[in-house]
């Protein structure tokens, strides 16, 4: 298994703000136990939104499964999408 680096162009204000809204999702819905901590799933997610990486280089990168990937994006897409207020931008 091949693992690269990678560096996004974005603020850490971004990544505080989708970590923020994933950790209140999973208290919302009751999560006891996830594969990747809040702040990794929006690195995740933000580095498949922002740089175009496939699942399959991220769940590499992230050593968590293609599925799990996957999930992991879409959960974050259907967050920022019904955010009440907009998210910051760069």
């Amino acid at each position: 298994m091949l693992v690269y680096p990678s560096s996004i162009d974005m603020s850490t204000r971004t990544l505080r703000f989708l970590t923020g809204q994933l950790t209140a999702r999973r208290r919302e819905i009751g999560t006891r136990w996830r594969r990747l901590p809040a702040a990794r799933q929006a690195l995740l997610a933000l580095a498949h939104l922002r740089r175009g990486d496939t699942y399959a280089q991220l769940a590499a990168g992230f050593g968590v499964g293609i599925a799990t990937t996957f999930r992991y994006i879409r959960e974050a897409v259907d967050i920022l999408a019904t955010s009440p207020r907009p998210w910051p931008r760069r």
